[in-house]
């Protein structure tokens, strides 16, 4: 660091819950390249720390979550948190009669989250008690007969035993949302933070994290014979077991929650950050050094489109050139003969499904989608047996083999849920189950406080044959932040993928594009998705990825406006250069419900060997303003005029021996 580039001044929260954060900042500094301080560090109240911040007189601070919906300008550091997953233990309303019964509720000054959060739980039960803002830590003294507080940090160790009728309001916005409680994160001034930044605040964590019961006997002998002196262990247990300091697609989701129910009560202005948050993001290490360093590599893009002819892998430089530079119809030839090489019978495959969105109600609140209904919100549904018996009996009197279950992330159904569904299913119909996504599967492996790869297990039990790619959108944090701000990070994504893969299922990837990308942003999915399925075929165990397929943005009525190339020219790029870069993924599946069968044409002949599916039933992008629909004879007519011979498939990509493959005079 030089005279140009001084510390960064931190403020962190003097709370026992925020030592594991701020402590190893103090005790073990960061260091920046040149062997200075990354930061200097300060310690305050939580409402001091966020003030200071919309001052300008810090540059980065751990602040009440409640101060986003004000400040949505401010970058927040991603995976760090101070959160609960139920009791707190350190925000709770002190009182001797019970909450229902309270005429005042004295609100502690240092924490706008904890009081907004009282309000927020107090509205959804129907109480209107007065409430008074009073300095912090002199509430608990005052408490009486009607008369509660609101006790936050420190000072409400021990209350429970010190009041009969005490409320943790952590445990009690766990019973009314089923999600966990966000209650503070790092924050930052636009532009200042750097990668540097972002890997010393995490690594401070994680020895922070390492370092629990060295604090929690230094919090004792502090507060050895005081009012809220406790034993050391139950310190340590407090910072190990009430504490979470992970910011994952869970704690995600109770943050956007909180922070809806939040705005609402507030009478916020709806528009498009009504509950949105600016992450912070560290970029594509591979990608940036592939970029800086400039490895050999050819030079033209007629040398790249060379090696790419014949089937040479191609690197991230070479990829960009690609994208920026290669003329499109030379790309798709380029392409066109590499599908020919890995599929040279001349076949274009095609399944017969159904794609059944089973629940609407969603907590992740994605701005790209409309097709959600919040929790509580109205016309959320959950399909009944009745209506889904229904949808199955009616693929399979249409030829259909297999049902495209997905939903929103509803906190109402647990993982029995879904088991007794795969099962009744398997029971009764023939269908195979192409089911959930990732992001399914981590929200459920949250709400049950099991691994990734124990709901898969559990799942595949059920009945679960294989996992779509959805969720993927776009595998690049910077993106995901921007456009789906509470859910699941791009590393959440892929690691869904890897566990599938390594128990041996079939998955699909995919790709959105259409929110203001760049290159750098499409070929960083490209790679991550290549690297992936590198690692799943050297296990050999069958789990990989047997296709890829991508699709434009679609905007209407979301709340995300389209301000990109959406075009048929771009995904005909794009789809070409997946073929290119994607050499270990066999299968490229066309998008014509977004496009039109006439381009899914086009796109056989720009890498694609697959038209999808015939999709008897499609919810979800239709109501952003696609309503391509096809049938099966439709479909083998488009593939018949793009010169190839149709038949039928299942996931796996193997053609059913009992669809007979339709006769075509062209060659492929």
């Amino acid at each position: 660091m030089n005279s140009q580039t001084p510390a960064l001044r931190v403020l962190g929260v003097s709370f026992l819950n925020a030592r594991p954060l701020v402590a190893p900042l103090r005790t073990d500094p960061p260091l920046g390249p040149d062997g200075t301080a990354l930061f200097t560090v300060d310690e305050a109240l939580p409402s001091v720390c966020a003030q200071a911040l919309a001052d300008g007189r810090c540059d980065i601070a751990l602040v009440p979550v409640a101060t986003l919906l004000d400040h949505p300008e401010w970058e927040v550091v991603p995976d760090i948190a101070i959160a609960c997953r139920g009791a707190v233990q350190t925000v709770v309303v002190a009182a001797e009669r019970p909450l229902a019964e309270l005429s005042r509720i004295l609100l502690d000054d240092a924490s706008r989250s904890s009081a907004l959060l009282l309000r927020v739980l107090l509205a959804a039960q129907g109480l209107t008690p007065t409430l008074e803002v009073v300095p912090h830590g002199e509430g608990a003294a005052r408490v009486g007969q009607g008369v509660g507080a609101l006790v936050i940090g420190d000072a409400a160790f021990g209350l429970a035993e010190r009041f009969s009728h005490s409320v943790d309001l952590g445990a009690l916005w766990f019973h009314t949302t089923g999600l966990p409680m966000v209650f503070a994160v790092w924050a930052a001034r636009p532009g200042c933070l750097r990668p540097e930044h972002l890997e010393a605040l995490l690594a401070a964590k994680n020895l922070g994290l390492r370092r629990i019961e060295e604090y929690a006997r230094q919090y004792a002998r502090e507060h050895a014979g005081t009012t809220t002196s406790l034993p050391e262990s139950d310190y340590a247990t407090y910072l190990r077991r009430a504490i979470r300091y992970g910011l994952d697609a869970y704690e995600r989701e109770g943050l956007v929650e909180y922070l809806s129910r939040a705005s609402s009560l507030l009478q916020r202005p709806e528009g498009d950050d009504t509950a949105h948050v600016r992450f912070a993001d560290a970029g594509y290490a591979p990608l940036r050094a592939a970029v800086a360093t400039g490895t050999a590599s050819p030079v033209s893009v007629g040398q790249i489109l060379d090696r790419a002819r014949r089937g040479e892998r191609l690197g991230l430089r070479e990829g960009l050139l690609l994208y920026d530079e290669a003329d499109l119809l030379e790309l798709g030839a380029v392409a066109d003969l590499r599908r020919a090489a890995l599929h040279p019978e001349g076949i274009v495959s095609y399944i017969v499904d159904r794609n059944v969105n089973y629940t609407n109600v969603c907590t992740a609140r994605c701005k790209f989608c409309n097709f959600y209904t919040p929790p509580g919100g109205p016309n959320g549904y959950v399909l009944s047996r009745e209506i889904l018996a229904e949808k199955f009996r009616e693929t399979e009197a249409l030829g259909g083999i297999q049902i495209l279950l997905q939903g929103g992330l509803n906190p109402e159904l647990g993982l029995a849920w879904y088991e007794e569904l795969f099962r009744w299913t398997k029971a009764n119909f023939s269908l195979r189950l192409h089911a959930l996504s990732p992001t399914e599967v981590i929200h459920l492996a949250n709400l049950e406080d099991l691994t990734i790869r124990e709901v898969l297990i559990r799942l595949r039990a059920a009945g679960m044959d294989s996992l779509p790619g959805g969720g993927a959108e776009l595998l690049h944090d910077e993106i995901r932040n921007r456009i789906s701000p509470f859910k699941n990070t791009t590393d959440e994504w892929l690691e869904v993928m890897r566990q599938a893969h390594m128990l041996g299922m079939k998955t699909t990837c995919t790709m959105v594009f259409g929110f203001q990308e760049t290159g750098d942003h499409i070929l960083t999915h490209f790679d991550r998705l290549r690297a992936l399925q590198d690692e799943s075929l050297l296990r050999d165990n069958g789990g990989c990825f047997t296709a890829f397929i991508t699709w434009p943005f679609q905007a209407d009525g979301t709340r995300l406006k389209l301000r990109d190339d959406t075009s048929a020219w771009r995904y005909l790029r794009l789809q070409a250069l997946a073929r290119l870069y994607l050499d270990n993924i066999p299968n490229i599946q066309v998008s014509w419900p977004t496009l039109g069968a006439e381009v899914g044409e086009v796109g056989l002949r720009f890498g694609a060997n697959d038209f999808g599916s015939v999709m008897i039933e499609e919810n979800v992008v239709s109501q952003a303003g696609a309503h391509f629909m096809l049938t099966a004879e439709q479909i083998e007519h488009h593939i018949r005029q793009a010169g190839f011979r149709p038949a039928r498939r299942n996931m796996q990509y193997e053609l059913l021996t009992d669809t007979p493959v339709a006769p075509s005079g062209a060659k492929a």
